[in-house]
């Protein structure tokens, strides 16, 4: 128990009162008066205060929040016992997240509830925790207080906000998508997905022929095949250090964790599986699944997946992949490039292209382009326009050096990446590529 506010006020006045008594010894009577009633009653509400009333807080929340949205949590406080009670409540919430609502004065009577509601909006995607709310509790007179924890701890999940990076993208790919009326063109006799049988024709390849029906029907038949229509997009992500660039508010590697749930989003409403590897920090695989169950592992999978310092090794990164899949795959590797990765990105894309189609995108700093569009008008700004030169030049002959065709390699500001993945993906399933 601690003394209140209240109290401390009180005292201090006849602490003052007191010093006045010695110059005026008259007013004693208005010093030891107030003192003596002060004392019984700080007495009695210590006596109220001798055990915690009977008190019970549920809180009310989501068990999944969206990062940078504001939602809503609720504590019910129940008063069991039989007289009212004067509390102040404050929930132990992630601190790192901001609050409106909270700290909250109530009164509530003998046998009654109340139900308080405040907001909170993650900042940052991951598990968090809730502790046990704190309670401060003020006897009848409110001169003493007693401070105590109760109630349920609750984990949460925050995930990325899914509804908002979808928006601008989808807008701009809608056109485009075969999903609101774009027609596929269709292509008999490629691929491996069976389609029908048919009468052989002058110029099918022996292969074709079905014999099987060929003897059932007394004539030549060949079977017809046309390209797949379910596919798989598989991407590797890095979680090395590179990836912890940042660029204003979000960094490289939630800009590129937003491109990947955008373009998964996209390519299960076109029927493909979606997967994902990791590599250089936290290594995870998700094998690919078609549907919104792919979407769903994708979106479990990645929810509190961070970058590290770790360097990432390409090479073994391709390799551990190439393992994994026994199908062909679009392949899209996220990474943020260097001068020194040129031969070790170079091997890795060889071994991956010798069986799936590869697309590398590499994050370029936004801050990079800022420097050489900000005028030089002093010594510094000299060096950073020269640095920054410089640097791309080094990063541009690193791209020359992987030998990779343009239609393989995007290097891109963060927030153009979701976009261009997106069409570069509807392009690739429009041509048949894959």
């Amino acid at each position: 128990m601690t003394p209140s506010r209240r109290l401390l006020l009180i005292f201090f006045a006849l602490v003052a009162l007191g010093f006045f008594q010695l110059v005026l010894p008259q007013i004693a009577t208005y010093v030891w008066a107030p003192l003596g009633l002060l004392t019984l009653y700080t007495l009695a509400d210590i006596w109220e205060l001798r055990r915690a009333p009977d008190l019970t807080i549920t809180r009310t929340l989501q068990g999944v929040w969206p990062v940078d949205v504001w939602n809503s949590v609720t504590l019910t406080i129940h008063n069991h016992s039989q007289y009212k009670v004067h509390l102040d409540l404050i929930d132990d919430y992630p601190t790192a997240w901001q609050l409106e609502g909270l700290p909250h004065t109530t009164v509530i009577a003998a046998n009654s509830f109340t139900a308080i509601t405040y907001r909170l909006r993650p900042n940052s995607r991951g598990n968090a925790q809730f502790g046990q709310p704190f309670v401060r509790v003020r006897a009848f007179y409110q001169l003493w207080e007693r401070q105590f924890r109760i109630g349920e701890t609750h984990a949460v999940k925050v995930f990325p906000d899914f509804s908002n990076l979808l928006g601008n993208s989808l807008h701009a790919t809608d056109r485009r998508s075969p999903t609101v009326g774009a027609i596929r063109k269709r292509r008999r006799g490629e691929g491996t997905d069976f389609r029908q049988l048919r009468d052989y024709r002058q110029g099918d390849s022996q292969r074709s022929i079905d014999w099987k029906a060929t003897a059932r029907y007394q004539k030549p038949i060949s079977r017809e095949y046309q390209e797949e229509r379910d596919q798989q997009i598989i991407f590797l992500l890095d979680t090395g250090r590179r990836m912890l660039a940042q660029d204003g508010v979000t960094n490289h590697f939630d800009h590129a964790l937003n491109a990947i749930l955008t373009l998964s989003f996209i390519a299960q409403k076109q029927g493909d599986a979606i997967g994902l590897m990791t590599f250089g920090g936290d290594i995870r695989w998700l094998a690919p699944h078609k549907g919104r169950v792919g979407l769903d592992r994708m979106m479990a999978g990645v929810y509190d997946l961070q970058a590290s310092e770790v360097a990432p090794d390409y090479t073994l990164a391709a390799s551990t992949l190439l393992n994994k899949l026994s199908k062909r795959a679009f392949v899209v590797l996220i990474t943020n490039l260097r001068d020194e990765d040129d031969q070790a990105m170079r091997t890795a894309c060889e071994l991956l292209s010798t069986k799936h189609l590869v697309l590398c995108a590499s994050l370029r700093e936004k801050s990079l382009d800022k420097a050489l569009s900000t005028p030089v008008q002093q010594f510094p700004d000299a060096l950073r326009f020269a640095a920054s030169t410089h640097y791309l030049q080094q990063r541009e002959q690193a791209i020359k050096r992987l030998g990779v065709r343009a239609t393989q390699l995007i290097d891109i500001l963060p927030e153009r990446l979701s976009f261009s993945l997106v069409n570069r993906y509807l392009e690739i399933k429009e041509s048949g590529a894959l």
